[in-house]
C-alpha cells in the first residue's frame, strides 16, 4: 500500500512537471508568434509603402490603396503625437483602446499621404483648370520674306513677295495652301494677291507687284500690309498671319529685303473666344473620348449681340471624314456650359493620321449657321493643340483638360 502510494505521488509529480513544461512551451510559442507577427507587420508595412511608390511611378489611381496594419508595439511615436497625447489616458477617442487609436492614426496617415499625392498629380495634370489663369502658349505662325522699293522716275512702288517659312498647317492633311494678299493701308478696297502654293509650308512665290502712278508724298502716308491665308475651296479662306510696316520708316530709294515674323490677324479672328476640352485615350478599348466642357467669351454672331452656340466634333482620318457628333444648342449664350462626351473608335496604329476637328457654330433659323471658331487636335496642329494631343497619349485612361483659343 505504501508502495502504491509512493507510485501515486511520483505519478502526480510527473504530471505536474509535464503541465509546467507544456505551459512553458505555450508561453515560448506565444512570444515567438508575436515576434513573427510583428516581423510580418513590418514586412507588410514595407510592402504597402512599396506599392505606394510603384503607384507614384505609374500614376495609378489611389482610390483602392490598402491601409497599413497596426503599428508594431516597439515603434516610436513621433514627437508631435507625444506632445498631443502626453501621459493622459483620456487622450484616446472615447470607446477606443490605445491600440485601436494607433491603428486609426496609421490608417489616416496613409490616407492623408495618398490624398496629398493624388491632389499633387491633379495639379500637375496638363491643361487642368488650375492652369486656367496661366498665359496661353505663344503659337508660332512662321515668317515671310519680301522686298520694297520706290522709283522716283516712274512714280512706282515695287513690292516683291519672295517666300514663306515654317507656316502652320491649316488643313486636315497636316499642310496648307498659302497665298498672300497685299494692301496699302488705309485703303482696303484695292488689293493684289499672289498665286496659291498647294500643300506647302515653306512656299516660294517670287512674284513682283507694281503700284504705278503713286506720288511719293502719298506713298509715305501708307502702310504696307501683307496677309497670309490658307486657301480653302469649299469654305472661307483661313487667315494664317499678317505683317504691317509703315512706309515712312523705310528708305525706299533702294530695294530692301526683309524677314518678318507673322502675327495673328487683327481682323477679329483672334477674338472668337475659348473652348475647354478634355481628351481621354483608352488604348485597351481603342477609344478616344472627347468631352466638350464649356466655352467663354464667344464672339457674338447675331444682331442682338449674342449667339446660339453648339459644337460639332468631326473624327478625321487623313483627309476623310469618318464620324460626326454634336452638342445641343445653347440659346442666347456667350459663355455656355455643355458637359457632353463623345467616344470615338481610334485604333492605335492610326493615331498619327487622326485629327479631331472641333467647330463652334452659331445656330441660325433663317439662314445658314455661322462658324464662330475651330480647333484642330492632332500630332500636326499648332503648339497648344499638339501639347494637348501628346498629353492625352502620354497619360492613358486619364482625362486631360485644356483651354483652346478658337481660330477662324
Amino acid at each position: 500500500m505504501k508502495r502504491l502510494n509512493g507510485l501515486t505521488v511520483q505519478t502526480e509529480l510527473n504530471v505536474e512537471a509535464t503541465i509546467c513544461a507544456a505551459q512553458e512551451r505555450r508561453t515560448a510559442g506565444k512570444k515567438g508568434g508575436q515576434e513573427r507577427r510583428t516581423s510580418g507587420r513590418k514586412e507588410e508595412g514595407k510592402m504597402v509603402v512599396l506599392s505606394l511608390a510603384i503607384g507614384l511611378a505609374e500614376q495609378d489611381d489611389f482610390a483602392d490603396l490598402p491601409d497599413l496594419q497596426e503599428k508594431p508595439a516597439n515603434q516610436e511615436t513621433p514627437p508631435a503625437d507625444k506632445r498631443a497625447v502626453g501621459n493622459k489616458p483620456s487622450s484616446s477617442p472615447k470607446g477606443q483602446t490605445p491600440d485601436e487609436s494607433r491603428r486609426t492614426d496609421a490608417n489616416s496617415s496613409v490616407s492623408d499621404l495618398a490624398n496629398s499625392v493624388t491632389s499633387d498629380m491633379l495639379m500637375l495634370s496638363p491643361g487642368s483648370e488650375e492652369e486656367e489663369h496661366e498665359g496661353q502658349i505663344c503659337e508660332k505662325l512662321g515668317r515671310i520674306q519680301f522686298s520694297v522699293g520706290y522709283s522716283f522716275q516712274d512714280s512706282t512702288l515695287t513690292v516683291k513677295i519672295l517666300k514663306g517659312q515654317d507656316l502652320p498647317a491649316k488643313d486636315f492633311s497636316g499642310t496648307s495652301d498659302p497665298f498672300v494678299k497685299i494692301y496699302l493701308l488705309p485703303d482696303k478696297k484695292h488689293k493684289l494677291e499672289t498665286k496659291v502654293k498647294r500643300k506647302n509650308l515653306n512656299p516660294h512665290w517670287n512674284e513682283t507687284f507694281l503700284f504705278e502712278g503713286f506720288p511719293y508724298e502719298k506713298v509715305v502716308q501708307r502702310s504696307l500690309y501683307l496677309q497670309v491665308l490658307d486657301y480653302d475651296r469649299f469654305s472661307r479662306n483661313d487667315p494664317i498671319g499678317e505683317v504691317s510696316i509703315p512706309l515712312n520708316k523705310i528708305d525706299l530709294a533702294h530695294m530692301q529685303t526683309f524677314w518678318k515674323e507673322l502675327k495673328p490677324c487683327s481682323d477679329g479672328s483672334g477674338s472668337r473666344g475659348d473652348l475647354l476640352v478634355s481628351l481621354c485615350y483608352n488604348p485597351t478599348a481603342n477609344i478616344i473620348t472627347v468631352n466638350i466642357i464649356k466655352a467663354r467669351n464667344l464672339k457674338a454672331m447675331d444682331i442682338g449681340g449674342t449667339s446660339d452656340p453648339y459644337v460639332k466634333v468631326w473624327l478625321m482620318h487623313k483627309d476623310k471624314r469618318v464620324e460626326k457628333k454634336k452638342t445641343v444648342v445653347m440659346k442666347r449664350c456667350l459663355n455656355p456650359v455643355f458637359n457632353e462626351s463623345f467616344p470615338f473608335d481610334v485604333p492605335a496604329h492610326v493615331l498619327r493620321e487622326t485629327t479631331i476637328v472641333i467647330t463652334v457654330m452659331d445656330k441660325d433659323r433663317l439662314s445658314r449657321n455661322d462658324v464662330i471658331g475651330k480647333i484642330y487636335l492632332s500630332w500636326k496642329s499648332g503648339p497648344a493643340e499638339v501639347k494637348h494631343w501628346k498629353d492625352m497619349i502620354g497619360h492613358p485612361r486619364t482625362t486631360v483638360a485644356q483651354w483652346h483659343a478658337l481660330k477662324a
